[in-house]
């Protein structure tokens, strides 16, 4: 009995899906219908399939930004770094769905050459570790959660301190 209630309650999801491969759809009776974009559209198509992002470094950098804002999605990628890959390539700061298959070639493999994402992100956190190990000054401080380059704790540094928290049985003093 336990079955066929999990099997009605399975059906009227099943009938609401609408599969789309290669250009057929298969859909359910019932089932929604969404509009296919027009072939005036600047977006790229591989068979019928359309290409929303490309994928540089492991990451899907937009479409409708410039190339030059579009690498600093990939975290270990900022501003200078961005336009000295462009100058490397003597690319063109164009829009990155205007790209063609040879420029992201040549741009997929300069961006491999720097540290980017998980390795940047491993070495990172090594790094902390290794000073943790040796129970250094920054060690320490990363440790107990405080700032380690020389900023003052008195009054600031809440983002590492966390929520103020009032000290109990600490009163002004009476004149």
């Amino acid at each position: 009995m336990a079955g066929l209630s999990m099997a009605s309650s399975l059906l009227p999801l099943s009938s609401s899906l609408s599969i789309a491969s290669r250009g057929s759809s298969f859909s359910c009776p019932g089932s929604l219908s969404f509009p296919t974009p027009s072939p005036g559209l600047k977006s790229q198509q591989r068979g019928a399939l359309t290409i929303r992002c490309v994928r540089v470094g492991g990451v899907e950098i937009p479409n409708n930004k410039r190339v030059e804002f579009s690498l600093q999605y990939i975290h270990g990628i900022g501003r200078v770094r961005a336009r000295q890959i462009l100058c490397d390539l003597s690319l063109e700061n164009k829009v990155t769905k205007d790209l063609s298959d040879e420029e992201l070639i040549s741009l997929r493999d300069e961006v491999s050459k720097y540290m980017i994402e998980g390795d940047l992100k491993r070495f990172n956190r090594l790094a902390i570790e290794r000073l943790k190990e040796i129970r250094c000054y920054r060690g320490i401080r990363h440790e107990t959660g405080l700032p380690c380059r020389g900023q003052r704790t008195k009054n600031n540094c809440r983002t590492l301190k966390g929520k103020k928290v009032s000290v109990a049985g600490k009163k002004k003093a009476s004149r």
